[in-house]
Order: C-alpha cells, then structure tokens, then sequence
C-alpha cells in the first residue's frame, strides 16, 4: 500500500516532487506527529538524500492528506494548487489513494496534520468522519457540515439563519409520515405550494443537491412550456420542453424566478477573506455551453461588490468550508444566493491558482507552525495594484447604444363591440374585480374560456326558446363564439401557444348604457347599466416577423466596434466578443403586448447569436415594461387633442369634391410631400372610399367563390389561417366601412391598408383581382389617416406626442447620462482577465420595443420639439426633408441614438461626449413602387474628412488583446465609376450598384447624385449582414469606425451635400438601389407559407455632430414643455423605479432618489 506524498524539494525536472510512499508494512508516518524525517533515505535517492542530511534546515513539516475521490484528487485545479502549495517550505503533501479510502479502516489511512476532505459521487463521508475523530486533524473543510450541502432544505435554512439573501421558496416534502408538508395546489399560470403561491415562471428543484435536474416553468402568456436543466452533457446544459405541469413525484424546493439577463455568477471563496468571481452564460437561456477552442465552458472573471463580498464572507463561515463555491443571481438591482456547492477550485486561472495555494498554504502555518515548533512568520508582501489600460489616439469610444423599435410583421389586428346586459357578464365582471376601476382585461385561456361558455349558453337558449330577454345580438354572439373557439384550434400548430396574448376581452361598465348607437350596436337603447364587451384578436407575430427581427437583431451587432480573437473576420462580431467577456450592459424592455415582446425576443436571439426557442429568451432577457405608459399607451392619460384630431379628418375627408388649396393647407399645413403626395393620388376622398369600397366587395365575392371550389376547402393560407376566416375579416370590414347613412368610417382605413397589406404580402398565390389597386388606394388614404392621427399642425403633434411618451422621454435622457456605473457590475476583474486588455470599459445598450404610437410620438417629439433649428442648421434640414419623404412608419421601424466618448477631451468640454442620431422606416413595402426616399447615407463624412480615412479598427482598441489578434477590416472603397457591376454578392447580401438608367426605380434620392459615390464591398470588409444595416451612401469615409472627433467637433459650417433648390427636384433623381438586409434566402424561409419576408431599409443619419449637452438640455426642455402631463410623467416614474416589481429596470431608483441630474455629463473615468 502506497500514498502520494508531494516533498518540498525538487526533482530533476525543477519541479515540486510528487512521490510514492512506503509499503504495506511500513508506517507511513513516524513518530514526530506522522512525518516522514528527511535523514531517511528512499530508494534510489540515498546522494540526495545524503546531501539533505547536511542540510541545517531540516525542521518539523507540516502533512497536509488530501482525501478525496481520485477523479477529483488528479484534477487538473488540484495538481495546480498542490504544486505550489508544496513550494511552502514546511509543508508536504500527501494525497490518499482511493483504495485505501473505499477499502482499508480508517486506522490503516495515512497520518496528516491537516486534512483536505470533501464529498463528491462514491465518496464515504461517515469514514472520513471517523478519521477526522480518530486523528483530529486541523480541517480545512468541516465534514460534518458536508451532509447539510447535500440536501437543498438544509442549505436554504443556514442561509436563511445568516440573514443571507434568496430567493422567495417553499418546500414540498411529499412525506408520507408528513402529510402536511405536501400540499400542492396547481393552475394554470401559478402553484400554490403550502399556502404559499408562485407565479410563472418558477423554477423547480429536487431537494437533492446531487439531483440536477431542476425545471423552470414559463407563463402561457410567454409562450409556457418549462425549460430542463441537467449536468452539462457535451454542449447542452438545458433543454426546453412544452410540458407545462409540476412533476408528481419526489420533493421539491419551489421559488421565485430571478430575472438576471441570462447570466450566473459562480463565486470561489479560500477563506473567509477571499472570493473569486466567474460569470457565465445562464444554462436556462438557451442551453447551449459557450466552449473554447480548448472545449471548455467560457467563463469570465468579474469583480463583486461590496454587499456580494460580505455575503461570500457569511457563506464561507456558514457553512464552515473554507474553499467553497456557490452560485449568485444578480436581479432587480440585488444579488441573491441560489446555491451552495461545497468545495470546489476554479478552472483555468493560473492567478486564481497561485492566490488559493497563497491563502491556504499561510492558513496552514498560521494554525500549525506555532503547534509543531515551526520558525515561520507570515511574509510581508506588497498587493497587487489593479491596473488597466484606457484607450489613446484619435478614435472615440462608443459608450451608449439606445433603439426604439416598432414590432415586426404582423397578422390583422381586428376588433368587435358589442353592449352586453345579461347577469352572466355582470358576474364574470365582479368575479375578476371589474367594478373597482370599472375595466376588466381578460387574457387568460381560462378566462377567456368562461367567456366562451357564456357565449355558448346564450345561444343555446336563443335557440330552445327564442327567449327576448336575451338581449345580445346573434351574430355578435356567433362571432364571439367563433373567434374564442379559433383559439383551441390554432393551439395546436406552431406558434399557437403564443395565442393566448393575442386575444383579449376587455369588459366596460356603462353606468346608464351605451350613450348612442352606432353601425356595430342595436338600433333601440334601454335605460340601466350594460358592459361594452371589445373582443380584440390577430396581431400576433408571424413567422416573417420573426425572421424580420431575428436578422435585424443580428444586423444590429455591427452597430458596435472591434472584433478580435475567435470573432475576427466576421460581421459584428465586436459586439459578440464584448457581451460575452461581459462588458456589455444590456436591458431589453417591451410593452405588454405578445408581438412587441416576441419581436424583442427575436431580436435577442439574433444580437446575441442564441439558439433554441424564443420563451426562455423571453422570459429571461426581455423585460416588461408595461407599467405608467413606458412603452404602452393608457388611454386614459391622453389629451382632448387627439380626438379633436380625429373628428378634424373626418371633416376633412368626408368632403365629396376635390381637394382645395384650403384642404391642402388644412390636411398637410407642414407642405410634408409625402402628404402631398398621397392627397394627389386621393383627389377626391368620398369618391376614392367608394372605389376602395368597390374593391372590398369584390374581393369577397372572389373569395366566397373559391369557397365554393370543392378544391379550395381545405385550402390553408398563410400562418394556418383559412379561407373562411379571410372572408370574415373582409366582410367585417365591408360592414363596418360604410355606415347605414352612407358615410364612410374613416377609423376603418387602417385596418383595411393592414389586411390588404398582409394579404399583398403573404397571400399573393391566391392569385385575387384587384388587390394591388386596393393596396394603392388604401395605402395613400392610409398615408393621410395614421400620421395626421398623431396631430395636424406642430401643435398638436408636440401635444399628443408629450401624452404618449414623456416618460420614454425621461428614461432615455437618464440613459444618455448614466455614464459610470457605481457598482462593479458588467465590469471584469482586471487581474483575472486574461486575454481582455480593457476590462474596466463597458457599452451600455437599452433597447425598447413597442408599437406604432409610440415610435410615431418619439419621432414627433425629435422633428418638432426644437432639436436643432433648420434654417441655421444645413444637415438638420436635411434630415427634416427627408423624414417629410417618409410616408409610413412599418414594421421594425427604428430610433436609434449613439453616445460616444473622446477620452482626450477635458471632462468638462462640451466636446467630451458626442451624439448620433439614427432612422430607419423599417421593413420595406410590398411593391417596388414604393417611391421610398432616401437620405444621405449612414454617418455621412464631412468634405473635410474624406481623405482623412482612418484605421477601421475597433473603436475600443481591443486590437492589443492577448492571445485575441485583430484582424483589420479594410476600409470600404470609394469608386467613381458608374454603374458598378450588378449583383455582387457580399455575404447573403445583394449589393446592387447606382444605376442612371434604371426606370423602374423603386427609391428617390433627395439629393443629387454628385454628393453621393457607390460603395464597392471588399471581401475581407464588412460583408453580409454588417452592409444591410446601414445606408451606403455615408460608409465612404470608414467602415466600422469613422473618425468621430473630426466629425464631432463642430457643426459642420457648409452643407455636406449640396441642397436641391426646387422640392420637385426630389422626385427627379436617378434611382439607385439600396443596401439592405435580404432575407430572401434565409434558412427559415419556406416554413408556413413564408418564402418571401420583406427586407429593412437601412438606417440614415438624421445628425452626427451632437453634443450630450445639447441632446441633454432638448430633453429636459420637453419634458418641461408636457406641464401637467410632466407632472404626472414624473410621479409615473418614481412609482415605475422605485416598484419592488420593477427594481430590474437597471435599479433606477437611485438615480431618481438623486438630484435633478445637471446639463454637463458626469465623465465616466476609464480605470
């Protein structure tokens, strides 16, 4: 029988040597406390042995056992630290073999001072125990504490005693000897386990600690289904299942999800003194594990905070285990600990290493030198000083990425109204809490399931006794029912487990009725009260839209600079490598609405290269932002105005003659050409409603005809809808457009534009008559009706746009000066961070995806809100043409605002920190014909810089990361011939050359020709995606890094393109077609009918040369300027910051507990 002994010499090799001890007969120890002396000679080192006999030095050492399972004793972190724990002078290291742990008495097991024992698979702890008892060793990991880190109840307790934070849980003993510790109560969106209720999601673990197999359960309202996580296997850790329901057997701990953005921190304690911080991606996002090319799972270093070393500190002392690790959730501006494993090393840090072995070896000497008469003084050494390089040269460095994105595409949004009075109603009504705001949303499947019954009972009776005190109206009750039970069926495809967000019933109460009738209620109106029933269905996410805002996301990336190591050569890949070491300070917020969230989650997958199903990215990394009107629209806190609006189109557009001057001044008092334009094309609006109307019969004539083909029954269209529920929307809507006094309902047009939309889009091998004159009519009445909705005059858009999104407003200004963290969050440990040379620096993005009111009132507020003056201000006014080209806001239209930062200027220059302002009208329109403007191109250089052409490099001068290596992208050439050759293809992109003699132009340029040159796409330069994203005509100067001082220090004094005189120049222009992300071919095409999806235009420059201060005083101006709305905006968001529900909201609360931030920025040291 042998141990592994570790002596404090040196082999030939030069390294600590790691020796087989005696044999079966020998004691393995001698008499002085179990240590071998070194005057006893080893076979085959009698010389050595010889010369270490004159060595004066040979005192007393001290026997560190290491008694552990082998797999864990030979690991890699192990041998690590053991190597150089045995460089301590006194110590030696004994390691005991696993038969003799697993076989021999405990008697038979070598002798040590100090003991390294821990619990692991096979492990016998109660022998390790009796030797801790026989021998009394000084122990570094209590043992008996270990059978406590076994079970996940204790774990909770001893947390729980130590005023540790955790999550909020409940334990579900299913013990037959404790029947009343099992009582578990399970619905639908919530389990109610011994009294105590979570709701989805939840997660689920076995109260095993060895049992990995923990479940978190999602809420229908995100899609349901439970995500599985298990030991890591190759490359998953987790998968997601559509199972939705709580395991039946076993015991279990319940608690509270945490939402962390999709990151764990594993912590390493060596004592009470010492802890080490790794983030990593969270298994339950997607359950993929990162690895390196090395295989293994990619982690990062980072620094904890004050609060997380204290907690590390309690749990090290706790549970009495000085090398210890455990598992931290940093959510809602807190950290919380989640689990607590025991002994465990870090991987792959040789700091890591040489600190442990530091730490224990001087524990060791500290407890044991004075016992045995050791002469040992702990060594006096100077501590490391973190020191990080900041960035140097001319380039800025991006700070602050912020986008406002409208959702992607779409089915119909289609609405009915009807006046109910039946006791059944009135009680569902009271059931769900109607009467105490007099509103009721009903969402639920369960919910809206009751509803169904009702409907079902109602017509029931109609039908047995045609009873006249039923009063609601057949039909509308035929179409409840019909639509409610629309749902079970779409349930079962796809994306039908979504449905359960888009459809809704919303209940009013009426104290005296319906004030007055209209096409939609019964003629007769009863006195007493009723409850006006609006059941709203479809505007669900389609696959398209997914794709849409998928590739979009991935587009997104090469918003962000750099890109080194295992990402160089790839598009985007700066903002990859940047969120994976952890440096990039994200949050995703979303109104409350299914296809706003999905489309933010979507997105997420592509910014973020995930993988799997949208739910777990939804539920983890997208933030609802559904409280004091963020991101969604309360009703209720609108002004008069927009119903003034209202009834002033109606006027307007109800006049059976030709526009006059009058009405042209009226209807379009900004001269906006694309209003123009569309009130052309109208000439007489009542005459244009009776063609479009025209058309609507004759497209459902078409369609009952196909109907009635026995070959179109089981015809399915596009996203599972059916022939027959396209003729209900389209016969709705040819009800409701032409009211019974022969007007027409101009509040119907967009819905019409919306169907004939999708319809052009999705359901063109059809093959219907007429649809593309449809399409062209309702889209310019539609160009009148939505934006005029929004305000005629400035007034009134200022005005509407204040009631719709101040406190949007307010959260991006806080945004925009938030430039230092006080915490160490999204920030790297310096001196663990191998291979990053920037871990102080980080990019803060906020992205914020909502609905078309929204983007409508931010863009209001930006155009009208005295941003800039256009007549002193050349590429201002510019951009205000071009937005006055821009007709529709459609899907995944974006805002986006950049913060850079000049580390050269002095912090309090105004030209420190520097803005862009960024736009794009989002997904293109169905036809070619589109006559789409286009601007001047993303990032326009100035005359001045164009032969000034810089490193594209990164911005973040990652490019001296180690072992990373940067590879530069060449800069995107500049060619003054024209035409380019067609169709070269860079990446999935087309990139189509200028082209004079196009005819078919599907864009107008809105300026002239010589201010713009074709861009040609090298190979090695930004390809693919990187091109679809931004406008070509401004990525001359540079690619991914333009030189921003020189463009960020002034106003540009002359224009950067020279201006068109005459407004009918804009329509002039050579066509030229334009860089975008084409997702013609994109692998997911072809699933339910999506072989087409639109592709984005690219995003223009609207300004580049603006400072924080400037941006920062136009925001505070108006939010001044909303008065009373201010007032109320602000009191909206104190309860928005500081509700416990909403903490997440990058803890905002101490930013609004603050005082009134000032004008000039807080400078954001680089350390």
């Amino acid at each position: 029988m042998s141990h592994f002994e570790c002596r404090p010499g040196t082999g030939r090799g030069g390294l600590p040597r790691f020796l087989v001890g005696c044999d079966d007969d020998e004691s393995p120890g001698s008499e002085d406390g179990g240590m071998r002396s070194d005057s006893e000679p080893r076979d085959g080192e009698e010389e050595e042995e010889e010369e270490e006999e004159e060595d004066p030095s040979s005192e007393r050492q001290v026997v560190v056992g290491i008694c552990s399972m082998m797999k864990k004793s030979k690991s890699k972190p192990m041998t690590q630290i053991l190597e150089r724990l045995c460089k301590f002078e006194y110590i030696t290291v004994v390691i005991f073999p696993e038969e003799v742990i697993l076989s021999e008495p405990v008697d038979k097991w070598p002798l040590c001072d100090c003991l390294i024992s821990f619990h692991s698979k096979g492990f016998p702890l109660d022998k390790a125990v009796s030797y801790v008892q026989l021998r009394s060793p000084l122990l570094i990991n209590d043992l008996n504490m270990q059978y406590f880190i076994q079970d996940r109840r204790e774990v909770y307790r001893i947390l729980q005693e130590e005023g540790i934070d955790l999550p909020r849980y409940a334990v579900l003993n299913r013990d037959p000897d404790r029947p009343e510790e099992c009582n578990l109560v399970e619905c639908e969106d919530h389990v109610e386990v011994n009294g105590e209720v979570f709701h989805k999601p939840f997660v689920e673990k076995p109260v095993c600690a060895e049992d990995h197999n923990v479940y978190i359960y999602y809420p229908t309202s995100a899609g349901g289904g439970s995500q599985r996580l298990f030991r890591k296997i190759g490359s998953r850790s987790s998968v997601y299942s559509p199972e939705s329901s709580v395991r039946k057997t076993g015991s279990y701990i319940y608690e509270e999800f945490m939402p962390t953005d999709g990151t764990d921190v594993k912590v390493y304690t060596v004592g009470p003194d010492y802890a080490h911080a790794e983030a990593r991606k969270s298994p339950a996002l997607d359950g993929k594990v990162e690895r390196d090319s090395e295989g293994k799972e990619i982690r990062y270093p980072v620094m904890l905070t004050a609060m997380e070393k204290l907690v590390a500190r309690k749990v090290c002392l706790a549970f009495k285990q000085t090398v210890c690790g455990f598992d931290l959730l940093r959510a809602n501006g807190h950290s919380f600990v989640c689990d607590v494993n025991g002994f465990s090393f870090v991987k792959n840090s040789m700091k890591y290493y040489d600190d442990c072995a530091k730490v224990l070896g001087n524990m060791v000497m500290r407890e044991l030198a004075p016992q045995l008469h050791i002469p040992w003084s702990i060594p006096m050494e100077a501590e490391d000083i973190p020191i990080v390089p900041t960035t140097s040269g001319s380039m800025m460095e991006l700070r602050c990425v912020i986008a406002v994105v409208r959702h992607g595409d779409r089915t119909p949004k289609q609405k009915m109204k009807m006046e109910v009075r039946n006791a059944m109603f009135f009680d569902l009504f009271e059931k769900y809490g109607g009467y105490k705001s007099g509103k009721l949303k009903l969402k639920k499947p369960k919910q809206l399931q009751e509803v169904l019954d009702i409907a079902r009972q109602l017509l029931l009776e109609l039908v047995q006794h045609n009873d006249c005190e039923i009063e609601e109206k057949k039909s509308k009750l035929e179409q409840l029912k019909t639509v409610l039970e629309m749902e079970s069926s779409v349930n079962e495809n796809q994306y039908g487990h979504f449905s359960g967000i888009n459809r809704k019933v919303q209940l009013t109460y009426l104290p005296n009725g319906q004030p007055k009738a209209s096409s939609e209620e019964e003629d007769s109106q009863r006195e007493g009260p009723s409850l006006l029933l609006v059941l709203k269905w479809g505007g669900e996410l389609t696959p398209a839209g997914r794709v849409q805002a998928e590739e979009l996301g991935r587009a997104f990336r090469c918003m962000y600079p750099g890109g080194q190591g295992d990402y160089a050569g790839f598009p985007g890949c700066g903002l990859l490598r940047l969120h994976s070491t952890y440096r990039h300070d994200l949050k995703i917020y979303a109104s409350d609405e299914g296809r706003v969230q999905m489309t933010a989650a979507a997105f997420a997958k592509g910014l973020l290269a995930l993988e799997g199903e949208l739910t777990p990215i939804l539920v983890q990394m997208v933030k609802s932002a559904n409280m004091n009107g963020l991101l969604d629209s309360d009703s209720d806190s609108l002004t008069d105005c927009q119903q003034r609006v209202k009834t002033r189109l109606h006027e307007i557009m109800q006049k059976d003659r030709i526009f006059s001057e009058e009405d042209y001044q009226k209807l379009a008092p900004s001269c906006s050409l694309s209003l123009v334009n569309s009130m052309k094309i109208i000439s007489n609006p009542v005459s244009t409603c009776d063609k479009v109307y025209t058309l609507i019969q004759s497209l459902t004539r078409q369609i009952r005809k196909r109907l009635e083909d026995p070959k179109s029954a089981d015809l399915q269209l596009y996203h599972s809808e059916t022939l027959e529920l396209m003729l209900q929307r389209w016969s709705k809507l040819e009800r409701d457009f032409r009211t019974k006094s022969g007007r027409y309902d101009i509040s119907k047009i967009p819905d019409i534009y919306d169907c004939i939309k999708y319809d052009t889009q999705h359901n063109a091998s059809l093959g219907l008559e007429d649809t593309l004159e449809l399409l062209r009519l309702s889209r310019a009445l539609a160009d009148i009706i939505i934006p005029q909705e929004y305000g005629i005059n400035r007034e009134e858009k200022l005005d509407i746009a204040y009631a719709y999104c101040l406190p949007l407003v307010k959260k991006i200004q806080l945004d925009l000066q938030r430039t230092h963290e006080d915490e160490a969050v999204n920030k790297l440990h310096p001196l663990y961070s191998r291979g990053v040379m920037s871990p102080g620096r980080h990019v803060r993005t906020r992205l914020y995806f909502t609905s078309e009111s929204h983007v409508h009132s931010l863009l209001s507020i930006f155009r009208y809100g005295g941003l800039l003056n256009e007549e002193k201000d050349e590429q201002w006014k510019q951009a205000m043409d071009y937005l006055n080209a821009v007709s529709e806001l459609n899907y995944m239209t974006q805002i986006v605002i950049m913060l850079y930062e000049d580390n050269n200027k002095d912090p309090s220059s105004e030209e420190r920190f520097h803005v862009e302002l960024h736009f794009s009208p989002g997904v293109k329109g169905c036809e070619e014909g589109d006559n789409v403007p286009m601007g001047f191109g993303f990032r326009p250089a100035s005359s001045e810089n164009k032969e000034k052409q810089t490193d594209p490099g990164s911005l973040e001068d990652l490019s001296q990361d180690e072992p990373d290596r940067a590879v530069l992208i060449e800069p995107i050439s500049m060619q003054k011939r024209s035409p380019l050759i067609r169709n070269r293809k860079a990446g999935s992109m087309e990139v189509l050359s200028e082209s004079s003699s196009s005819s078919r132009a599907s864009a107008y340029r809105l300026f002239p020709s010589c201010s713009r040159q074709s861009p040609e796409m090298k190979p090695s330069g930004l390809g693919g995606i990187c091109s679809g994203l931004f406008s070509a005509a401004g990525l001359g100067a540079s690619s991914s890094a333009p030189n921003l001082q020189e463009l960020g220090q002034t106003h540009p004094k002359k224009p950067l393109f020279p201006r068109s005189s005459h407004r009918d120049e804009l329509l002039s222009m050579p066509a030229v077609k334009r860089f975008s992300v084409s997702f013609a071919r994109h692998p997911t095409n072809g699933f339910e009918g999506c072989s087409m999806v639109p592709s984005i235009y690219p995003l223009e420059t609207l300004h580049n040369s603006l400072s924080l201060k400037q941006v920062d005083e136009f925001l505070t101006a108006v939010c001044e300027s909303g008065g009373d709305t201010n007032s109320k905006t602000l009191k909206s968001l104190s309860a928005l910051f500081d509700s416990k529900s909403q903490q997440s909201l990058d803890s905002y609360a101490q930013e609004e507990s603050a005082s009134t931030p000032s004008h000039a920025p807080r400078p954001r040291p680089l350390v």
